[in-house]
């Protein structure tokens, strides 16, 4: 038996996850980019890029960012400041 769905279920968090999916997307590119910019100067290119990558995938999959026990603080903090500036 298959899972049913009601408009409802979509309606209430579909576009808000969306949203705040594609700006947690937006900040691991500039935590990819910026980490690259400054990881550069002292690494050759391929391992900044290496480590620039490896930073923004532990934000974007994990949503903690710092590697602290205190991840779900952190998620929460996120999302309440999502809330407050995203429609």
């Amino acid at each position: 038996m298959s899972p049913t769905f009601r408009s409802t279920d979509v309606e209430q968090g579909g576009m808000n996850d969306r949203l705040h999916q594609i700006v947690d997307l937006l900040v691991a590119a500039v935590i990819a980019g910026t980490s690259t910019f400054i990881w550069s100067f002292v690494l050759p290119t391929g391992l900044a890029l290496t480590l620039a990558g490896m930073f923004a995938a532990m934000y974007y999959f994990s949503r903690n960012p710092w590697g602290s026990t205190r991840g779900e603080a952190y998620n929460e903090w996120i999302d309440d400041l999502y809330d407050r500036f995203l429609p």
